[in-house]
């Protein structure tokens, strides 16, 4: 039994349905949170530091390391169960939609510094941290998130078992 069986024996049946019945999203989720972790860290680390006046630089190696740990969380753990394609095509699609992704959670935070001017001289310090921490970790996230869930979903792991199908999931459910 794994450790996701073993926690999901322990959720109340009521809610144990809805979790076999996203399971997919859920693992997506959790490894999303912890990816969340690891961008943030390293996009705070270079912003402070060694890439202070680049900050949608930091954001792009720091959503670039992400994506590489987000890969193999994903196509070990939350996609496992699905088909898709041999391992190299695979890869190459995934790192293409997360490149369009890598776009998506950098675009809120170009907006904000350089169309908004939301940075100083034009706003204080405390306002910019604040704006790059909204446009850059809360709606870059969930642009790119989103359009990630949804790519990877249909192209980079399509489905080819009938292991996703209504009755499959009543059946684990019990």
């Amino acid at each position: 039994m794994s450790v996701a069986d073993s926690v999901l024996a322990r959720v109340p049946q009521p809610y144990r349905a809805f979790a076999f019945r996203y399971r997919e999203l859920l693992k997506f989720g959790v490894v999303g949170a912890i990816t969340f972790f690891i961008d943030t860290g390293i996009f705070y680390a270079l912003k402070l530091t060694i890439l202070s006046p680049k900050p949608v630089t930091s954001k792009v190696i720091a959503v670039l390391v992400a994506t590489l740990v987000s890969y193999v969380l994903n196509r070990d753990w939350s996609f496992r169960t699905r088909g898709g394609h041999r391992r190299h095509h695979e890869a190459t699609l995934y790192f293409v939609i997360s490149g369009i992704g890598v776009g998506l959670y950098s675009a809120p935070l170009w907006v904000s510094r350089y169309v908004l001017h939301l940075q100083t001289p034009y706003t204080s310090r405390l306002i910019e941290e604040i704006a790059d921490f909204t446009a850059g970790q809360i709606v870059g996230l969930l642009l790119g998130m989103a359009f990630r869930w949804w790519a990877f979903r249909k192209w980079v792991f399509p489905t080819d078992h009938e292991e996703d199908t209504p009755e499959n999931d009543r059946a684990l459910a019990r």
